[in-house]
């Protein structure tokens, strides 16, 4: 009565691979969550400095205008008759641009406006596809 017992280890295999990719879609996905991160934050960076920016050309340029409601004509404010424009920076590349009226007593705000200061440059030319294929 010689009987064999046979013995059959657990089918482990299968359920090993299953959360072997599991974690290593969640690690993939927990990698792309945090670069996301990083750039929502340079962003939100980027933005906070550009709306301070503005808002100190702002500030600047109602300093000039009660100057000139008082007034004096600060350096920099050119005048035309009983209109006057001066420039605020903003930015190296843009600026606030000023143009108010003077009627009476009251002034009149004829332009308030972040304008571009680099030059614009066109391409001179464009690449296009001639239809001819490589090598032919």
């Amino acid at each position: 009565m010689d009987k064999r017992e046979s013995f059959a280890p657990p089918a482990v295999g299968g359920s090993c691979l299953l959360v072997i990719f599991a974690v290593l879609c969640l690690t993939v996905f927990a990698l792309l969550s945090l670069s996301t991160v990083q750039a929502d934050g340079r962003l939100a960076d980027a933005s906070v400095e550009a709306v301070s920016a503005y808002y100190r050309a702002d500030c600047q340029a109602e300093a000039v205008l009660a100057q000139l409601r008082s007034g004096q004509v600060p350096q920099g404010v050119t005048a035309d008759d009983d209109t006057y424009t001066y420039t605020c920076p903003i930015s190296d590349t843009q600026s606030l641009e000023v143009r108010v009226r003077l009627e009476g007593d009251s002034w009149t705000v004829l332009r308030w406006q972040a304008v571009s200061t680099t030059q614009w440059e066109a391409e001179e030319g464009l690449d296009l596809w001639s239809g001819a294929m490589n090598g032919t």
